[in-house]
């Protein structure tokens, strides 16, 4: 977090939660992704084995929240953006507008939509290259996002060793490793991913029953989940067929303390809940389990053939457009989520006073997670706060 302004605001959820919950909003609730900045968006591979772009993030996910809330987070990750790469200002202000249009039309398009086919929309590569071209499309989907993460055979030589025979995750300290001198670390994983399988539905439980557990280690997570646990599981079917899973801890929304406590009894459920609802489609894997430290869980594939945007090498054009495509993308999901695109589109308007609204309030907001960061090194400095880089 202490790095770059951008790279503190993908850390700092829970900041702009309690500054959010005190401003005004339209009073339309719905499901909320909860931390809808530029990072957590991204293509991945559909169950049909279709690229599929849209939210990839529900940690805190929650229900009944403001539309709004994810709306300004992502639209003030833009701004951030647009600082941390140089842009002029103007520049900055362009993509911000397209990220705040993008969301504003899909959402009144959206609006004129029958329940169930807004249901099944996706942002696939065939929509997109109706709505912009084939050939921006290829250019959007090769040029704003990283190449894709390998399937599960093309990850297995990366992730996995053998000794006598047996396969293994190998350990690639301080990013994945095995806890020494903890004999229960292996039954308790196991004993959770017992518990997982309950909450899969029935054909999932069967898909995945042709698998063997093989290993599991600790793996580290990203900027914005820092201090929670998270590990890396190796099934097989085969000796050439592996599945790898990821078990992630889940904790309360930062949001729950000011809307109403979730109706969910495992925190795992919750994201699991939430992103089934609000993604136009969801990992096969995807599942919630409740560990024998008491701890919940959601599981998910590792990776399988994600992408990820590389913000810190884009330029105008491509910063305007990836936020454009993340509007649209969020758009859709608060569209499905909420079953109310036509409220939160009347609200809106036909006109750019809710664009104008809501980028004067990014570019407020940038500014002030700028002195936020800087209050961060300052902390740092005086040793009020230990910071430490892994190597």
């Amino acid at each position: 977090m202490a790095e770059t302004p951008f790279t503190f605001y993908r850390g700092a959820a829970s900041i702009m939660a309690s500054d959010l919950q005190s401003t005004p909003d339209s009073g339309i609730p719905t499901q909320i992704c909860g931390d809808a900045h530029l990072s957590n968006f991204g293509a991945y591979a559909s169950p049909e084995r279709r690229f599929v772009f849209d939210v990839n993030d529900f940690d805190e996910t929650t229900a009944g929240g403001a539309w709004e809330w994810d709306l300004k987070r992502l639209a003030t990750s833009v701004e951030l953006a647009g600082r941390s790469i140089h842009l002029r200002d103007r520049e900055t202000a362009a993509a911000v507008r397209a990220c705040l249009e993008s969301y504003r039309v899909r959402m009144q398009q959206y609006a004129q939509m029958r329940v169930l086919d807004i249901w099944y929309s996706r942002l696939d590569e065939r929509l997109l290259q109706q709505a912009i071209g084939e050939a921006e499309a290829r250019e959007c989907v090769a040029g704003e996002l990283h190449e894709p993460s390998q399937s599960a055979q093309h990850l297995y030589p990366k992730l996995v060793a053998e000794a006598d025979g047996r396969p293994h995750i190998a350990d690639k300290p301080p990013l994945v490793f095995h806890p020494e001198d903890d004999p229960e670390f292996v039954p308790t994983i196991e004993s959770t991913f017992a518990h997982y399988r309950r909450s899969l539905p029935v054909d999932r439980r069967i898909l995945f029953d042709r698998f063997s557990f093989a290993d599991a280690a600790y793996k580290v997570v990203g900027v914005g989940s820092v201090g929670t646990r998270c590990c890396v599981a190796l099934f097989s079917a085969g000796n050439v067929d592996p599945l790898f899973l990821q078990i992630k801890e889940a904790r309360a929304s930062v949001y729950e303390r000011y809307r109403k406590k979730s109706a969910f009894k495992d925190h795992g459920e919750r994201v699991v809940s939430g992103q089934r609802l609000m993604q136009a489609a969801t990992d096969l894997f995807l599942g919630w389990a409740r560990g024998d430290d008491g701890r919940t869980y959601y599981v998910r594939q590792l990776r399988d053939m994600k992408t990820g945007a590389d913000i810190e090498r884009m330029n105008a054009l491509e910063l305007r457009r990836y936020g454009g495509l993340c509007g649209w993308a969020l758009a859709r999901a608060h569209a499905k989520a909420s079953g109310a695109p036509a409220k939160i589109a009347g609200y809106l308007g036909k006109g750019d006073a809710f664009d104008e609204a809501v980028g004067a309030f990014a570019h407020g907001y940038a500014a002030q997670n700028e002195r936020d960061h800087a209050a961060l090194l300052q902390a740092i400095a005086d040793k009020r706060i230990v910071a430490a880089t892994s190597t």
